[in-house]
């Protein structure tokens, strides 16, 4: 990717730290408009305290975390979601006694709280929005299902699909695959090439075989801080890399 790309997200001298330990130390990353990154590395590396530290779940000690020229560290988790940032935690938190169509029509931004619900229209242009997002996360024949007699993978689709609706700018999952079936995996790596398209993606995975499907960067973290990063083959045969990986 040429480098005149825009930048989206711009992640600068970023450290946090609990009890004197630090989780993330000194991290820079800059993620472009439209990119789907993938950050990698063993447990404890950091990757999902990164995750907490863009969406404000968790504050930072130092650096900046600028996000379309907007800076995030000193929002809360609220605003940082209106200014365009999504974020899937690792387990779905759907509606699981609403249908997937009622899940859906309460994550459309008018939709959202108990005020908007009560008084909400399922006007053509909602559910025009709804049929298109069930048509990208493969639920089109469920849309009277109840949520929670969906598969595993399913669920995570959905969940997916409750962000999408929202039309963040900037997508966030952590681990999206993991408990999926083969045939899922694949279906979800088609998922996320198709929704990086117009906004950009962090994915936190540990399944190296998907990573090498969807990312069109990676970014290795081991003890808060950037190992490596580039494309998958360059960073697959990093000898820091591998001494990481076989190390633990």
């Amino acid at each position: 990717m040429s480098h005149s790309n825009e930048i989206a997200l711009a992640i600068e001298d970023l450290t946090v730290s609990f009890d004197g330990f630090r989780a993330v130390d000194g991290l820079n990353l800059y993620v472009e408009k439209n990119e789907l990154r993938a950050v990698i590395g063993p447990n404890g590396a950091g990757k999902t305290t990164v995750l907490d530290l863009i969406c404000g779940k968790t504050k930072a000690t130092s650096g900046t975390i600028q996000f379309k020229g907007i800076e995030l560290t000193k929002l809360p988790e609220h605003k940082i979601v209106q200014a365009g940032v999504g974020r899937k935690f690792q387990n779905p938190s759907i509606y699981e006694n609403l249908t997937v169509l009622e899940n859906l029509e309460i994550s459309f931004p008018r939709g959202r709280g108990i005020l908007g619900a009560l008084t909400f229209e399922r006007t053509q242009d909602v559910l025009d929005r709804i049929h298109e997002v069930l048509d990208t996360i493969f639920l089109s024949n469920h849309l009277n299902t109840q949520a929670g007699l969906l598969s595993h993978g399913q669920k995570q689709w959905l969940e997916i699909g409750m962000l999408i609706i929202q039309d963040p700018e900037l997508l966030m999952l952590d681990e999206p695959v993991a408990g999926m079936s083969v045939s899922e995996r694949e279906k979800t790596a088609d998922l996320l090439n198709r929704i990086s398209r117009g906004r950009s993606v962090i994915v936190i995975e540990h399944d190296m075989e998907f990573v090498k499907r969807i990312a069109h960067k990676v970014t290795v973290l081991h003890q808060g801080k950037l190992l490596a990063e580039g494309n998958m083959d360059a960073v697959q045969s990093n000898p820091k890399v591998i001494e990481v990986y076989l190390g633990h």
